[in-house]
């Protein structure tokens, strides 16, 4: 029998929405009832951040980040790191000793539509659900407040540029 390598504790946590502030959810195949974003650990220590939440949008989702629907551009990086204990039923998944993860936040834009095809043995259904209700629903309370920071972050910075968010605004040149 070959013995699985233990997870980094490191993960990312993606929150796939539309610009109309609809939030997808996903529900754990493993935990009925247990609805988040797109989460999941690095494959390696060396992989970056942003690999591991286009790896791991695609592999839940079937979302294509880099696709003509989804450019490079709709993932954005957070800065945010949530420190938490691991949930004691998964721990064992991690080395010995191991109680803690690091999750790493990022928002994805996607259009109203985009088809979602779902990882059967990670997931059992999806919603778009208005970004109110979608933190509600969330068991992970880290999950919960970044969906609740939603609107702040993309919230229109200035109506003459659709789409530009207060982060985007914040790099344009003056």
């Amino acid at each position: 029998m070959l013995e699985t390598p233990h997870k980094i504790p490191q993960s990312v946590l993606v929150v796939i929405y539309t610009p109309e502030l609809d939030v997808l959810l996903i529900e754990r195949a493993k935990q009925p009832g247990f609805w988040q974003s797109v989460t999941g650990s690095k494959d390696t220590l060396d992989e970056a951040w942003a690999e591991t939440a286009v790896r791991e949008v695609q592999e839940e989702t079937g979302i294509v980040i880099g696709s003509p629907a989804v450019p490079e551009d709709a993932l954005c990086d957070w800065s945010v790191e949530n420190i938490y204990e691991i949930y004691p039923v998964w721990r064992a998944r991690y080395a010995p000793g191991v109680t803690h993860n690091t999750e790493r936040v990022f928002g994805l834009c996607v259009p109203q539509g985009t088809p979602v095809t779902l990882a059967p043995r990670e997931h059992t259904q999806y919603a778009w659900l208005p970004w109110r209700e979608a933190a509600d629903r969330c068991f992970s309370p880290s999950n919960a407040e970044a969906i609740l920071q939603l609107a702040q972050r993309i919230a229109p910075a200035d109506a003459s540029v659709p789409g530009q968010t207060a982060e985007q605004k914040g790099k344009a040149p003056a």
